[in-house]
């Protein structure tokens, strides 16, 4: 691999098995990965979600992110997530983004997105709320990765998964350094 640190982001509707998928290719890879920060927030939260809290997830991502970035082995991170979530969600829920995610959007670059696909059985998790939802969603990842311009391919498959995200990142890794 390069010396340049490259993000790999791992996105897409809830339930599409983004965490695990770090987890396991951070392994495969020998380097760290970035836990999806607003999970934590949520999780802590006792009243509905506000534009704040979003910013403030954010912020949070940002930083988890950072922090990652300086003990990433193998010049490869792996990104549970992204702050374009806070997008989607703000969007969805809210009505509205925060001026500072639309902005950093703008400046703020990943590598290589991997796009979960919808093709795993949805599993409940009390800070999951659409269920019903994840063909909209899947739409909507695409259309804000290419509005971003993003390079990214949507994995799948339910029991070749990883190895299909593998290929996709080791093509990534040899096409672009």
């Amino acid at each position: 691999m390069c010396n340049k640190l490259v993000k790999i982001a791992i996105v897409g509707p809830e339930s599409t098995g983004k965490s695990t998928m770090a987890t396991l290719l951070a392994q495969h890879y020998h380097t760290v990965w970035v836990p999806e920060y607003a999970r934590y927030y949520c999780a802590a939260l006792q009243k509905p979600c506000t534009l704040q809290d979003e910013e403030n997830m954010f912020y949070g991502q940002l930083a988890l992110e950072a922090a990652m970035e300086t003990i990433a082995r193998n010049s490869l991170l792996i990104c549970d997530t992204t702050f374009l979530t806070v997008k989607i969600w703000s969007d969805y829920q809210l009505g509205k983004t925060p001026q500072i995610v639309l902005d950093t959007l703008k400046t703020h670059h990943y590598d290589f997105y991997l796009l979960m696909d919808i093709d795993l059985p949805w599993q409940a998790d009390p800070l999951r709320d659409f269920e019903n939802l994840s063909e909209h969603f899947m739409q909507v990842w695409h259309t804000e990765l290419q509005a971003l311009g993003a390079s990214y391919t949507v994995v799948g498959g339910k029991q070749n998964r990883l190895n299909n995200a593998i290929i996709a990142i080791d093509k990534f890794l040899i096409q672009h350094h």
